[in-house]
């Protein structure tokens, strides 16, 4: 039998149909994977059609779906299974639990991306065995997940790790958030594009800023300053051991981590700074995750 692992992103929507394993942390056999852009448009159709399309594509391999999990975006009630808000894609207070389950016939989980993708790399990635740690997913926005002993936790009402709206730069641009001076409007793999402008996505960004390029390393450097501020925020009021970076972001590897880690460092004068590691998962920690929360689905019953 099959699981389904959606992560709904703002950019792109990715997914894979994962053959059951025996063991939760054992390695699960990926059947199929796929993409596909967000809709825009239609955002919650967009979502509903493609979880559609994969369970269709497992009964097409003789392995239907026995179960869901789907990672979304923005704010996001995992008890009631509720969409409470994205800024990215505009959806507000959709009730997708109740939407999947009728769409799909089956089991569905519902969780929020970035918790969904802690979760992955506590049990499958570069957190498996720290017990306590922050993932930061760095891709259209920016958003945290604060693992405690190898659990996501959501906060009172769900709004934990919005670390991507954090002001690190009091009256600066505007977010879609309302505020301005946010940390992903300066450092979102969107934001270091749109800030270099001429429609040059991240990855070339941070290329030409190694390669010397005044504008490309003005541009990645005003980001690295501003992750800094951000994780150092964080380590003072949360006082980590380790931080996970992900997202599409992440692949910029040590361009990403050598720099960030000094920054770091320069901003806790009086104590250690926490290690700072590169996800093991990729941009499929969020898959991994959904697929994850439901296997858990079905081991409750």
């Amino acid at each position: 039998m099959t699981l389904i692992g959606l992560d709904v992103g703002g950019t792109t929507m990715k997914a894979a149909l994962v053959g059951e394993s025996a063991r939760e942390d054992g390695d699960s056999r990926v059947l199929a994977s796929e993409s596909r852009p967000t809709d825009r448009a239609d955002p919650v159709g967009g979502v509903l059609d493609f979880a559609a399309h994969l369970a269709a594509r497992a009964a097409s391999l003789g392995s239907p779906a026995r179960a869901a999990g789907i990672a979304l975006l923005g704010i996001v009630d995992e008890a009631t299974g509720t969409a409470v808000h994205s800024a990215n894609v505009g959806w507000r207070d959709v009730p997708m639990l109740r939407l999947a389950r009728e769409r799909l016939g089956i089991p569905v989980a519902i969780g929020h991306d970035v918790r969904t993708g802690g979760l992955a790399e506590a049990v499958l990635g570069a957190g498996r065995g720290a017990g306590d740690f922050v993932f930061v997913a760095i891709g259209t926005g920016i958003a945290a997940a604060l693992i405690l002993n190898g659990a996501p936790y959501p906060g009172t009402v769900g709004w934990s790790g919005e670390i991507g709206h954090v002001v690190v730069r009091p009256g600066g641009e505007p977010c879609a958030c309302g505020n301005r001076g946010c940390l992903e409007t300066y450092a979102s793999a969107a934001a270091v594009s749109r800030r270099h402008g001429e429609g040059v996505p991240a990855e070339e960004v941070i290329a030409r800023a190694g390669r010397g390029e005044e504008k490309a390393g003005r541009v990645w450097s005003e980001a690295l300053d501003c992750l800094a501020d951000g994780l150092a925020t964080a380590t003072l009021l949360l006082d980590p051991g380790l931080v996970v970076m992900g997202g599409g972001l992440a692949r910029a590897g040590d361009a990403l981590l050598t720099p960030l880690e000094s920054r770091l460092a320069a901003r806790l004068k009086f104590r250690d700074p926490p290690r700072v590691l590169r996800t093991r998962l990729d941009d499929q920690a969020a898959v991994k995750g959904a697929a994850i929360l439901a296997r858990r689905l079905l081991d409750e019953g």
